[in-house]
């Protein structure tokens, strides 16, 4: 399976930029009630992802009480307490599986390093269980077909 069927694009998802102000970034999440978001660069090229906790561990280490103490300080200065590792488009719906256990989302990236979307871990489980639902409701279909009264006259039966 091609994943960019379970791909949501970058023009229809937030993300930051490495150079914006923390206060603005948390004020981005904050509005689409994300507990996450991809971070790129000028260029396009994905950076990281950081998660509320990498927030908040900034502000305790930094000292900082109020939101506006965040005006001083880029995204690009918080470091990540957790890897949030991409994709790359031409990977696998194994590969996505198996980063998926761990995160939220799924960064998907180009051969550029170029940030093209994410692939959520709802749209993985749900691809999953149709795929499940569909093997389920062919493997009754067959075992039917074995069953029925015509494949058994013709195995002799």
């Amino acid at each position: 399976m091609n994943i960019l069927k379970l791909l949501k694009p970058k023009a229809v998802i937030a993300y930051i930029y490495d150079d914006c102000t923390v206060r603005q970034a948390i004020e981005k999440m904050r509005n689409h009630g994300f507990t996450a978001v991809p971070v790129i660069n000028r260029k396009g090229e994905y950076v990281k992802t950081l998660a509320e906790g990498d927030f908040l561990y900034f502000m305790l280490d930094k000292g900082i009480m109020d939101i506006k103490g965040l005006e001083h300080y880029s995204v690009g200065q918080i470091t990540r307490r957790v890897r949030n590792d991409p994709v790359y488009i031409y990977s696998t719906i194994e590969d996505l599986i198996l980063l998926s256990m761990n995160q939220n989302f799924v960064p998907v990236i180009d051969d550029r390093n170029i940030f093209i979307g994410i692939v959520t871990r709802k749209d993985i489980l749900q691809y999953c269980y149709n795929t499940i639902k569909e093997n389920s409701a062919f493997a009754a279909a067959e075992k039917a077909a074995d069953n029925s009264p015509v494949a058994l006259q013709s195995e002799g039966y």
